[in-house]
């Protein structure tokens, strides 16, 4: 098939999805690539609400348990792993020229580090410390495996949107209905700020997607 300008702009390969779902139609295919980064656009705003509030509940509850230099100190709370991604973490800042302090830290290290903290590996950092960064609006607790299930998927979708990759099979209103939850169970503050400035549900109804083949 030969490609116009902007497929050859975009490259073949990464219209080629959509060429599949549209049937082979070209212009069909642009109008999803659009539409997709458009809702990739939309859910930006939860996904930083939910990385940033999860981050700093983290960091709140694990100072709280260990001190606030426990980035500084991972040996005394984190598992091999991610004592690994915290100092590269310390040495991306090296050569940065920015300073060790723990809110350094805290702004370099990934979604991805913040996830693992609420996996089955650190039930005992759940039990000690990490209980206390969510609520029910009703003042109830949360489990610690609700929220890294819906957790797993949203991560994997917030990496797919960072790399500009395809989104439209998603299940998008449950994952973004699961994001505005996880915020408000976290930060009722940063969900009212959410609530206030999210575009996705407006332009979901108006580009309803049935592309559901993934979770």
């Amino acid at each position: 098939m030969p490609l116009t300008p902007l497929q050859n702009s975009f490259s073949y390969a990464r219209l080629g999805r959509y060429l599949d779902w549209a049937n082979g139609n070209p212009a069909a295919a642009f109008k999803l690539y659009t539409l997709n980064s458009q809702l990739s656009e939309a859910l930006y705003i939860p996904l930083q609400a939910l990385e940033l509030a999860l981050r700093n509940r983290i960091h709140e509850a694990m100072s709280l348990q260990f001190g606030e230099d426990w980035l500084l100190a991972p040996g005394r709370c984190l598992h091999e792993r991610q004592m690994q991604k915290v100092r590269r973490a310390l040495e991306e800042l090296t050569v940065n020229r920015k300073a060790h302090t723990p809110e350094q830290v805290l702004a370099t290290l990934s979604f991805g580090f913040w996830t693992a903290l609420l996996g089955k590996d650190y039930e005992d950092i759940w039990r000690a410390a990490l209980y206390r960064i969510a609520r029910k609006p009703d003042g109830r607790r949360v489990s610690r495996k609700s929220l890294s299930a819906p957790l797993a998927t949203i991560r994997k979708l917030r990496n797919r949107i960072a790399h500009h990759e395809p989104i439209l099979h998603y299940n998008l209103p449950r994952h973004h209905a699961d994001t505005r939850q996880l915020i408000g169970w976290l930060s009722p503050e940063a969900e009212q700020w959410c609530a206030g400035c999210d575009r996705f549900p407006a332009l979901y109804q108006e580009n309803p997607v049935h592309l559901l083949l993934a979770a």
